[in-house]
């Protein structure tokens, strides 16, 4: 059983275009008290715009890598055009990826945090939080 523990973050956006990732991921990020603010998107193409309008406010990101409309590291390139402070976004590639080619890019990567295989569980959350403080 996880520890409930002080809320970590204002805003952590899921991004997944799988509803039942993003529905699982969701329920596991509220009951560690993980963020005050869980938005989840399967539209990554959605967020690009919430976020260059300044609608969504994230301090956190899941990313998933493998996505219909928009991969993950797509993502990563138009959301490095967007104007916003970016400074304190932590975005953790959350993927079923094991391939090298995906995780040498995620290394490179400057945005990328934290590279998580899924499934996203409690111990990987709590280990979330313990990096974090």
């Amino acid at each position: 059983m996880m520890t409930i523990i002080p809320i970590m973050y204002h805003t952590c956006l899921l991004i997944d275009n799988n509803y039942i990732d993003n529905f699982i991921n969701s329920r596991l990020l509220k009951r560690s008290n993980f963020a005050e603010n869980i938005i989840a998107s399967q539209d990554p193409r959605e967020v690009i715009k919430s976020l260059r309008d300044g609608i969504i406010k994230p301090d956190i990101i899941f990313l998933d890598v493998d996505m219909p409309l928009m991969d993950g590291f797509e993502f990563l390139k138009e959301y490095d055009k967007i104007d916003m402070d970016k400074q304190f976004v932590k975005i953790v590639l959350l993927t079923s990826s094991i391939d090298p080619a995906d995780i040498k890019r995620a290394e490179k990567n400057k945005y990328i945090t934290k590279l998580v295989t899924k499934p996203l569980t409690d111990k990987v959350i709590e280990k979330l939080i313990y990096d974090q403080r």
